[in-house]
Parts: C-alpha cells; structure tokens; sequence
C-alpha cells in the first residue's frame, strides 16, 4: 500500500499478526461468565423430573454471547443436545469440534441443504410428509438413516403439522426405511403469560392437544422417540410440561421468562456489556445535544462519548432512558443514541476520563443493569435485546 503523503510503500507481509495486535476492549465489548451459563444449567437440571433431559438452546450465536462458549458450558453443566436456528449454524458448532446431537429448529426445506445437514451429522426439524420422502431418500442414496425431529402445530401457527392430521400423516411416516424418528415436538406460544397455569389458558390448551396426539399415535410403542414441548417458561411452570427433555434458551443465560420465580433458583446472568470512554467535552447551560437537539442541558454539563451506538444494537429508543455504571455510581445517558456513539452526563464524576471503563449492562459493585431493564424501556422483550448485539462487538469470555 503507498502512503498518499510521502509515496512511501507499506509491505504488510512484513507484519503478518498485526490484527492479532488490536486490543479487543479498545472500545466497546461483550464479557461473558461461562461459569455462569454451566451453573446455571445445573440449577435448571435439578428442577427437571427424573430422566429428563436438556437441550441448550445457542440459536443466534448463543442468544448474542457466543455460541461455542455457551455450547462448551451448556455440556459442562450437563445439556445433552444443543438447539439452533439454521443449517449455517449448526455446521459453525460441527466444524468447532462440538459432538453432541444438534437440532436444527428452523425449517429446511430443500434437497441440498437437507443432504449437507445429513452429511454434517445434524438433525433437521420436518413439518411436512414432503421434506420426510427428501430424507427418506438421501438415507437411501447413502444406505442410512437420516436422524429427524417431526414438529407439529398445537397453537404456534408457525413450523410444524397440522394437529388434525398429524396422527394420519405419522402413520405413514413410520413407513419409510430410511429416517429414524430421534424426537417429536410442539412448541407453545404464550407460557410466559401469568395465567399460563390456567386450565383454559392457550397453554394448557396447546398441553392437552399434544398429549392427545401422543395417545393417538400409540407413543408406548415409539419409546425411544424423544418428545419435548417446554422452553425456559414451559420448564419453570409445571413438571407436566418436562416430557422426556426441555428446550431451554433464556433461563440458560441467567433471566428467568416468569414474573414469579422459584425463590430457591438462583439464575446467574453470564453477559456483561461495557464501553471505553473515547472522548470528553464540557458545554453551557442551554446547549443541545446529538441529532435533534431533544436533550438541551440544563447547567454547565461534563459530557462523555462513549463509542458505541444502535449499529451494535444498542436500541435507539432508548434515548435518554438508561443509565450506565462508573465505580458503583449511576450516571444518565442523554441526547440521541447514533450509530457509533452516544454521551453520558458525567457532571458530577471527577474521576471519569478518557480511557474509563463503563457498564451498560451487568453489574460494577452492588449497582446492576438488566437487559429486563432495557426490555420494558424500550416496549420490548429481554430475548430481543440480547440478540441484537452485532459482530463488531468483540466477545471477551473471562473464565
């Protein structure tokens, strides 16, 4: 490369590690506890009825803190599957050494991919007798079976059979030489809902539907089929739900899904989210601040930039609503959220200067900020803000 200015020439062979060099915390950061996410699936385990098991669910990269990390602690603390969304996914976990059965919870729906799943030793979920006769007939090509799960519709209205012909549809299933029925399953809708427990709420609805199925497909005589129904909330709200394993997402990371929580689950959060400050301006009284101006100060105010934005996702819709953590201390976030920055009040640190560490999430002392937090401010769901963080977050695992 040559350098506008003197027309000097830089060989960067001769600095062959010179990203390897970039400080990960030299902006903004994502710090994961591993140790957390495997206590935290201990604690679930325990709550679980005899036998059954635990599929983690690292979908979208471990709902944002690194899917390999949590899929090695997940193990360490006993889940025997791991769930995620797409094929890409599931190949990513198969290439970095993971061994354990994967399920692939999206829907393919094609030769191809479904030929690379089976060659990458993944399990697809199947909602139709079509994608059934394409398995069928790659395991025949190959003279295997094709490990599945079948998912049926009890309520989701999304992936899955029609309950009404799932029975008739399984009988015709069975039939095929070259699949091997690993699982079968439902997922339900509404079980974070307080009246989940309600024997006429869409929960227990969805509940009774599935058993009755289970009944008409003679199930006593499929007893090494695998069926699961219950996420984190399913899980929490009743051993009815645990069937022979539970597919567990937000518990995992250390959030519970219900209001009401069992007093003895101690649920440890695993993520922490933390900024450097990268610049620092004092302004007068009166002077607005970011795009629009909806923030204007209202004395002499100490400003810190801190470098990061709703392009790391960050909500924009939080503006003005969150605090961020100094040394035991909260301090307010003010003015717009951009792209790459946003600016914090810090009139009233002496101590906070460019290079200082902040918390946006996590905990600095006694003081804590939840992505539960953000959730309600921003009218949204905790799944939401955990997912939204963006690869040029670095992820720095401390243990």
């Amino acid at each position: 490369m040559q350098n506008r200015q003197t027309n000097q020439v830089f060989n960067f062979d001769k600095f062959p590690n010179f990203e390897k060099d970039v400080d990960l915390k030299q902006r903004a950061w994502i710090e994961v506890k591993g140790k957390a996410i495997e206590t935290n699936v201990r604690q679930l385990r325990s709550k679980l009825s005899k036998n059954c098991q635990f599929m983690a669910v690292v979908k979208a990269d471990g709902y944002g803190h690194d899917a390999k990390v949590v899929s090695e602690y997940a193990i360490k603390g006993g889940a025997s599957e791991l769930g995620v969304a797409t094929l890409n996914e599931g190949i990513k976990l198969r290439s970095s050494g993971v061994k354990k059965p994967i399920l692939i919870l999206g829907n393919l729906y094609t030769k191809r991919d479904l030929n690379i799943c089976f060659k990458n030793d993944l399990m697809p979920t199947i909602s139709s007798l079509r994608e059934c006769l394409i398995c069928n007939n790659i395991g025949k090509h190959f003279g295997l079976k094709f490990p599945l799960h079948l998912k049926v519709d009890t309520g989701m209205s999304r992936l899955g059979f029609e309950s009404n012909k799932f029975v008739q549809q399984f009988e015709k299933i069975k039939s095929f030489e070259n699949i091997l029925i690993e699982g079968i399953y439902s997922h339900l809708s509404s079980a974070d809902e307080a009246n989940a427990l309600d024997p006429k709420s869409i929960t227990q609805l969805q509940r009774l539907k599935f058993n009755e199925l289970l009944k008409q497909i003679n199930l006593d005589r499929n007893n090494e089929i695998k069926i699961h129904f219950a996420n984190s909330a399913g899980m929490l709200i009743n051993k009815d739900f645990h069937f022979h394993m539970v597919r567990v997402g937000l518990s995992m990371y250390g959030y519970s899904p219900l209001e009401k929580i069992d007093k003895n689950l101690s649920l440890k959060p695993a993520l922490s989210l933390k900024v450097k400050v990268a610049f620092t301006r004092t302004i007068d009284k009166d002077v607005s601040v970011s795009y629009g101006g909806k923030f204007v100060s209202h004395r002499k105010t100490k400003l810190a930039v801190l470098s990061i934005g709703y392009a790391d996702g960050v909500p924009r819709n939080l503006s003005g609503k969150i605090n961020v953590i100094h040394n035991n201390k909260f301090y307010p976030q003010v003015g717009s959220i951009t792209m790459d920055q946003m600016m914090v009040d810090i009139t009233d640190s002496n101590e906070i200067k460019v290079g200082s560490t902040m918390v946006l999430l996590g905990s600095d002392g006694d003081k804590t900020i939840s992505p539960l937090e953000w959730a309600i401010k921003s009218d949204t769901i905790p799944w939401e803000i955990l997912c939204s963080f963006k690869n040029r977050l670095p992820k720095v695992q401390l243990d």
